[in-house]
């Protein structure tokens, strides 16, 4: 857990510039998130407070969101208490992810009154109370009542208690830490952990990668080292494990971490950067999920319809074995008799002994044409499973552009696929009273490095749009080679070197290897790209190309972004 206390508490320190600020407006862009617009220092400052059970977190913002045209309840309870309210001071409790934030505000009559937000980060069971002066609660984000939860009740009316967790040591307050680890059970990173309030792995995992040793001495020294280090300015940083496609931040560089990082001029440009990608993709999956389960589902059908079609295909390939024994029998008919169960003869083809099995109930004649009538079922089938086998593995191409096309959409262009999906028969039409107000196709811009213009189709039908009918005959188009990916075309006829290296990246980027290492691009100008008839959306033919390989970062793709 990145967000620990430590890391609470250096965004507390940050954010005191808010005290004597006053709430100017207070919004609900998603079913976790609060956002408290703050006017302090002739500025207005967004505070974003989120109960996400992932993405748990509080720091300022400068990201836009949307908000909802139905204010929910909480968000009601919320304006009427703090609209207008003057903030006396934000405090972290001990030094756990507990955040309190005093308000003073005038109620209806104007007489003054105190309220408090206590925020809770705590994963999934993170959440937003609101209590008055006496610590009454008036309202919470998550509600827990007497049966659900034992612990303690979130509700209003009920007096607030803070959450029950295990009572553990405060780091700054701690004189001699020998005290509190036992050296003979080792693991020392872990005892830490269970110990010191605030502590993740990740700060108890760098305290005892300082040093090679981990005893009475070196603990000292290294915690101390640590926390000196915690106690400095913050120079906030985002580690990137291109193995597993995970990134971890921190407001410090971590020795542990190695030297790969990005840095950041404060903690909330940081978070905005971690968590902007996720939050995007968190409301794909929620709005796209159905459209996931489907285009899975029909790719592992016919993953596994392929895998039988081929098994097929091989056992079919017996069918000249089939034609052979037809003709050695008929060859050799004065030699069978009524009866016999091989028939022993010589291969004319290689003239090899052979012995051709045979039922002994039939006469020769009829063998013979048992072995033809499998011969011309087996032959038949081939040529109708070399057809299948076509159409399966282009179903298969189809689904993954889709997969990797669902992976980097963005909300606005889900409603594109699941009507594409709609027209394919493979998902059920909606019944919608409301007409469609626009079929514009919008296509992704960006901006090199050298001022030149690169489109990008996000989906099927951006794809087709962008390639066929924007795009002209002398324009370069870009692909990664074979493998689903999106079109990407730069707009320019005479485009420069790192031009082309960066709508390079852009394609590899918007494919379904973004997270590979050197990643193959094919590009070629677009009168040499070929839509086949009767080709499935997005699917195209092309040659006379040029390969270039290239790897991808998403910092860098969001610079060209227009």
């Amino acid at each position: 857990m990145a967000f620990d206390g430590l890391f609470t508490r250096k965004i507390v320190e940050d954010i005191q510039s808010l005290v004597t600020g006053r709430i100017h407006k207070i919004t609900e862009p998603s079913s976790d998130t609060i956002i408290l617009t703050i006017r302090s220092e002739r500025k207005n400052k967004q505070l974003l407070l989120s109960t996400h059970a992932n993405f748990s977190r509080f720091h300022l913002t400068t990201e836009k969101y949307d908000n909802p045209f139905d204010p929910p309840m909480f968000l009601r309870v919320l304006r009427k208490h703090l609209d207008g309210g003057i903030v006396q001071s934000i405090t972290q409790i001990g030094n756990d992810r507990l955040v309190e934030i005093d308000i003073h505000s005038r109620d209806e009559i104007g007489d003054l009154r105190k309220r408090t937000i206590i925020l809770e980060i705590m994963g999934r069971h993170s959440n937003i109370i609101l209590v008055d002066g006496e610590r009454k609660i008036i309202d919470g984000f998550k509600h827990h009542t007497p049966n659900t939860n034992t612990a303690r009740t979130i509700m209003p009316g009920f007096k607030y208690e803070y959450p029950p967790t295990v009572k553990k040591l405060n780091p700054f307050e701690v004189e001699d830490i020998n005290k509190y680890i036992d050296f003979n059970s080792g693991k020392i990173d872990r005892q830490l952990l269970q110990q010191f309030e605030g502590f993740s792995p990740l700060i108890t995992k760098e305290i005892v990668s300082r040093r090679p040793f981990m005893n009475q001495e070196t603990l000292v020294e290294s915690f101390n080292e640590v926390m000196n280090e915690v106690k400095q300015s913050p120079k906030p940083v985002i580690y990137r494990d291109d193995s597993i496609s995970k990134e971890t931040f921190y407001f410090m560089p971590l020795h542990s971490y190695g030297n790969d990082y990005m840095t950041f001029d404060t903690i909330h440009e940081c978070l905005d950067r971690f968590y902007e990608s996720r939050g995007e993709r968190e409301r794909v999956k929620q709005r796209a999920l159905d459209l996931v389960k489907i285009v899975d589902q029909h790719l592992q059908k016919n993953r596994h319809k392929l895998e039988k079609l081929i098994n097929e295909k091989e056992a079919a390939r017996t069918k000249d074995e089939q034609q052979l024994y037809g003709e050695l029998i008929t060859a050799n008919m004065y030699q069978i008799k009524q009866g016999d169960k091989t028939l022993e003869t010589i291969n004319y083809y290689n003239n090899e002994p052979i012995s051709v099995p045979l039922n002994p109930t039939k006469s020769p004649s009829m063998n013979a044409q048992s072995y033809y009538k499998q011969y011309n079922r087996l032959k038949t089938r081939e040529i109708e499973l070399k057809k299948q086998i076509k159409l399966t593995q282009s179903n298969i191409l189809y689904f993954e552009s889709l997969e990797q096309q669902l992976a980097h959409i963005s909300v606005e262009d889900i409603d594109d696929i699941r009507e594409e999906l709609e027209d394919q028969g493979f998902v059920k039409k909606r019944k919608s009273k409301k007409k469609k107000k626009s079929n514009k196709i919008t296509i992704t811009t960006f901006i090199s490095s050298d001022g030149q213009t690169i489109l990008l189709g996000k989906n099927n039908k951006q794809n087709d749009y962008l390639t066929h009918r924007v795009a002209r005959k002398n324009q370069l188009w870009f692909h990664t080679k074979d493998i689903p990916g999106s079109h990407v075309v730069i707009q320019e006829d005479e485009p420069t070197q790192t031009t082309i290296e960066e709508a390079a990246m852009i394609a590899a980027y918007y494919s379904k290897a973004s997270q590979s290492g050197q990643i193959p691009v094919d590009y070629t100008t677009v009168k040499n790209v070929h839509k086949p008839s009767g080709a499935k959306p997005g699917f195209v033919t092309y040659d006379n190309q040029t390969t270039l390989y290239v790897t991808t970062d998403y910092d860098d793709i969001k610079k060209l972004l227009k």
